[in-house]
């Protein structure tokens, strides 16, 4: 018989074999990407996707105008399904992202751009086969990374390794060499912060869990509050840092986890929130590139990948944190409660 979870905790934890997956494949279809984005320049790119997806979209989103100057925003798909005004008369790049290419706002978003629209459409996802793979001018794919699970764990990492590359790449800034060492610095935050992860997870005097970050780190800041809900059915919400303090710092007791996604050139003001909500009762996790010594429990990943490939490095310590939360609230991870692995909706067909 299977043990609870048992495909959840394999996926987490293979994760370091399938971004390196993500960067061979990424290599292999750099200079296709490369002749897309030069052969229909855009004014403007749009990354979209549902879920998880839609968090992995604003992160793509913020990185993508940073790196390259262009433009660029992210849209659940069903906005640009129900409201395609969005589209504007210029030329756009669409970034669809979506685990299973069947989702069916996801695919119906592509149509409407299709339908609407000037640009290519590049495609995020794990199923090279799939509907929405199929629409697109340009499928970056990591077959390896398919789940078993219905919550999203090495799918989201390694479709974020790709998105991560895609922005750097084009903006001239590196490449899937510069991220060579991603996988070995992935292993070691499985390992050296497991049992911190486990201790915080399965520690039921905590009732309220709060993500807080602020640029990339605010997508991934959602996308740890929404494992920690799927699995777990906790009380999760995410902030950027410091808008923490105006309003929802309300909610912090001791039975308060407040997580902190630090940045480099932030890190002092980030920090200073954190110190705040320790000093309010808090329990404090803080995860950056620093090795902070003001918190009990701290994540460092160092500084050995550039800037633009860090956000994926927040992710192994906040889904081993879910899992375990899952497991210690009664739930089974491998099938969060009501969901299903991909959503599909007869009505927008």
């Amino acid at each position: 018989m299977a043990e609870i979870g048992e495909h959840t905790y394999s996926e987490i934890m293979s994760q370091p074999s399938t971004w390196r997956d993500a960067l061979q494949f990424f290599a292999s279809r750099s200079a296709a990407l490369e002749a897309l984005w030069r052969g229909t320049p855009a004014d403007e790119v749009i990354f979209t996707g549902c879920g998880s997806t839609y968090y992995l979209s604003q992160v793509g989103a913020v990185l993508f105008q940073q790196l390259t100057g262009v433009p660029a925003q992210a849209y659940p798909a069903s906005e640009l399904v129900f409201y395609p005004n969005y589209l504007a008369d210029k030329t756009y790049l669409l970034v669809a992202v979506s685990r299973s290419g069947t989702t069916t706002e996801t695919v119906a978003a592509a149509r409407v751009f299709r339908e609407r629209a000037k640009g290519g459409i590049v495609g995020i996802g794990c199923y090279s086969e799939s509907d929405l793979m199929q629409m697109t001018d340009l499928a970056l794919v990591v077959d390896s990374a398919r789940e078993q699970s219905i919550a999203q764990t090495r799918s989201f990492s390694s479709m974020l390794v790709i998105a991560q590359l895609m922005a750097a790449f084009l903006g001239g800034q590196g490449d899937a060499q510069a991220l060579a060492v991603l996988p070995d610095i992935g292993q070691r935050l499985l390992t050296e912060y497991h049992q911190m992860a486990r201790q915080l997870g399965e520690n039921t005097q905590l009732q309220r869990f709060f993500f807080l970050g602020s640029n990339t780190r605010y997508g991934m800041a959602c996308e740890g509050m929404l494992k920690l809900k799927e699995m777990s059915l906790s009380y999760s919400e995410a902030f950027h840092t410091l808008e923490f303090r105006h309003g929802p710092m309300s909610m912090v007791n001791e039975q308060s986890l407040v997580i902190g996604l630090l940045g480099d050139t932030t890190y002092e003001h980030e920090a200073a929130v954190l110190s705040e909500m320790a000093a309010r009762g808090a329990q404090v996790l803080a995860i950056g590139s620093h090795h902070p010594t003001d918190w009990a429990n701290a994540v460092s990943f160092g500084k050995n990948v550039p800037e633009w490939g860090r956000p994926v490095l927040y992710l192994p310590v906040l889904q081993l944190l879910a899992f375990y939360r899952a497991l210690a609230n009664g739930q089974n991870p491998d099938r969060p409660t009501n969901l299903e692995a991909v959503v599909s909706l007869d009505n927008l067909r």
